[in-house]
């Protein structure tokens, strides 16, 4: 009975030393700042502490920053458990981290690509304002060369010199015969003429046609330059109750090479139609329209509105 009572007692104590054993729980420690560390360092730091990491990654604006942890949770100093999972964000570097090929691509286009970057990269890579234009064969606003060149490496704000192409030089054009063509007819001319029409109406005189081109500035035949302006005078349609005719214009800005500018007639009901489009090289620009009352004139740049007028 003594044995089995001295066995007793001996387990008793082994069962209390686990028990106080498994409360004292793991050591505790402290969280290191590793924020600005380059990841491999940051994590030996964290493997000293026994803590381990969870890590997001993130883009970042500066390119060289790849790597590097940007934050961390818990902050540094506080007290954890060791084997506590320490949330670190680390930089992927910039979306950009060398400069594309831009040969080819329209320069419009790419202002809007870097704009929509510059959310992420922080403007990092932007275009030196005006670039060159030079005449060229190819599409006006073409980018023909660009410096720096494919494949430099980013390292921080980086300017480009961009060479533009502003289309064919200049060609003779033969002045079109425009008299007796309808609103529609000078439309179709206008789309297909490298010249700017400029429109003012009157009323119609003597034999003149309503809704018809009744004079031009410059005698049919002529010889011209592409772009040169040509002065259109319209006699008012005839009059119909519920329309509206006149002239629609608006002053653009001056363009380094000719856009595609375009009238939108929205009719009531929410019909909407083009009217007008021309190659335009900007300043002032005009068109004439004969639309329901309550029509909406919408003028636009490349696609994109620029103003719109509701017709009374």
């Amino acid at each position: 009975m003594l044995f089995a009572l001295l066995m007793f007692l001996v387990m008793a104590l082994v069962a209390v030393a686990v028990f106080f054993f498994t409360l004292k729980g793991e050591e505790r420690t402290m969280v290191p700042d590793v924020r600005r560390m380059d990841l491999a360092d940051a994590l030996v730091k964290m493997q000293q502490r026994e803590l381990y990491p969870r890590l997001t990654l993130r883009f970042y604006r500066q390119p060289l920053d790849r790597n590097l942890v940007l934050d961390q949770s818990p902050p540094a100093g506080s007290i954890v458990k060791a084997g506590r999972r320490i949330n670190l964000v680390v930089s992927r570097g910039s979306v950009l981290d060398k400069v594309e090929d831009y040969s080819g691509r329209n320069i419009d286009d790419l202002r809007l690509y870097l704009q929509g970057l510059s959310t992420t990269t922080n403007g990092l890579v932007s275009i030196r304002e005006p670039p060159l234009y030079i005449f060229d064969n190819s599409a006006p606003g073409t980018i023909l060369e660009q410096d720096p060149k494919a494949g430099t490496e980013i390292s921080g704000p980086t300017v480009l010199d961009l060479v533009v192409s502003k289309g064919p030089e200049a060609k003779e054009i033969s002045m079109p015969s425009l008299i007796g063509l309808s609103l529609r007819e000078m439309a179709s001319k206008a789309a297909t003429t490298s010249l700017v029409f400029n429109y003012k109406i009157r009323a119609a005189r003597d034999k003149e046609n309503p809704g018809t081109v009744v004079e031009q500035s410059v005698e049919a035949d002529k010889a011209l330059k592409q772009l040169d302006p040509v002065q259109v005078t319209i006699a008012s349609p005839a009059a119909r109750k519920g329309y509206t005719s006149g002239i629609f214009e608006y002053t653009l800005p001056e363009y380094p090479y000719v856009v595609p500018v375009e009238l939108d007639v929205i009719a009531p009901g929410s019909t909407r139609s083009s009217i007008y489009s021309v190659k335009h090289p900007g300043g002032a620009f005009s068109a004439p329209f004969s639309v329901q009352d309550g029509s909406v004139l919408v003028l636009k740049v490349s696609g994109a509105e620029v103003t719109r007028k509701e017709v009374k």
